[in-house]
């Protein structure tokens, strides 16, 4: 078949594609030019990740095209039920990047507890001077073990985050819409144990958490699932940390958060309006921050790739 990888695929899937007998174009086109290029050279399959969308016109105007696959989780850039209805497969690789997005996510949870975010930030310029100044800004940090981490949407990431957070010595409670108990498995020192996990809704976990961690896809309406309301239910200093969507935490509302302080620290790895996120947001002292790479390890993209290969040999079987 004939197959184009928009956002890119790690080499290890290529090879796979490749040893499959298809034909792989890897270089990136343009929105305006993404039409002309499937019809003119018969693509069937579609590989993206979060870059490039494939929306109604694009379904419509390209008959031939037979699957899109997204290299990740969320599929919001793409219109799912409509290239469904219209018989083209659309799949996913849920799983292969949970870990990779999981430690990110401990990452800024780690980089603000102990403001070592902003610490990173002025140390270079400050830091010769200013030495026992910042030493006494940045000596109150926070430890996680006994820290209580609500995490909102608890499928494979949300699970995968559980298991990191429980073997720190947090206190976790998974967020559903029913509430309930889930078992998550830890595996420390190449031993298993079960930990039971209670799963609340939003409304119960917001009062009880230190740490808040969002794994939910963007909402169709467009509105934020945590804006200034949701904020003011949570305890006084909480972390908020989105490796989700950009939108589904209200910025406005955060950085007001922030600024008063109801908010201690927010690790925002998505952004509306990406790949030009807002200044305020950029500088803000008490946001740890990254340009959306909660998938982008090496492994991830390496298993993402696999998965994809295995993917479109199951599709080419049908």
């Amino acid at each position: 078949m004939n197959i184009l990888a928009n956002d890119g695929i790690h080499p290890a899937g290529q090879a796979a594609l490749e040893a499959a007998g298809h034909k792989l174009w890897t270089q990136f086109i343009e929105p305006q030019n993404l039409e002309n290029f499937i019809n003119e050279n018969a693509i069937e399959g579609v590989l993206v990740r979060s870059a490039t969308k494939v929306r109604q016109p694009l379904i419509d105007a390209c008959p031939n095209l037979r699957f899109i696959i997204r290299g990740g989780v969320g599929m919001d850039n793409i219109d799912v039920a409509y290239a469904r209805e219209n018989g083209k497969e659309v799949r996913n690789t849920p799983a292969a990047s949970s870990q990779s997005v999981a430690e990110l996510v401990m990452g800024h949870l780690f980089s603000i507890s102990r403001s070592l975010h902003d610490s990173n930030r002025r140390m270079p310029v400050e830091g010769v001077e200013q030495f026992k100044a910042l030493k006494k800004t940045y000596g109150k940090g926070r430890e996680l073990r006994g820290m209580t981490l609500a995490i909102v949407g608890f499928g494979r990431i949300g699970q995968s985050l559980a298991e990191y957070a429980l073997g720190c010595g947090m206190h976790v409670i998974g967020v559903d819409q029913k509430s309930g108990v889930k078992n998550i498995e830890v595996t420390v020192g190449g031993q298993s144990v079960q930990v039971e996990v209670p799963i609340m809704t939003l409304a119960e976990a917001l009062p009880l958490a230190d740490a808040i961690s969002l794994h939910i896809p963007a909402q169709s309406n467009g509105q934020a699932v945590i804006g200034s309301m949701e904020m003011s239910k949570m305890k006084h200093g909480v972390i908020l940390l989105n490796a989700a969507r950009g939108g589904v935490v209200d910025e406005d509302a955060l950085l007001e958060a922030l600024d008063s302080g109801q908010i201690s620290g927010a690790g925002v790895d998505v952004f509306v309006g990406e790949p030009k996120p807002r200044q305020d947001i950029m500088r803000h002292a008490a946001i740890s921050l990254s340009p959306h790479i909660g998938a982008a390890t090496g492994e991830a993209q390496e298993r993402i790739g696999l998965e994809i290969a295995s993917i479109v040999a199951e599709i080419g079987s049908k």
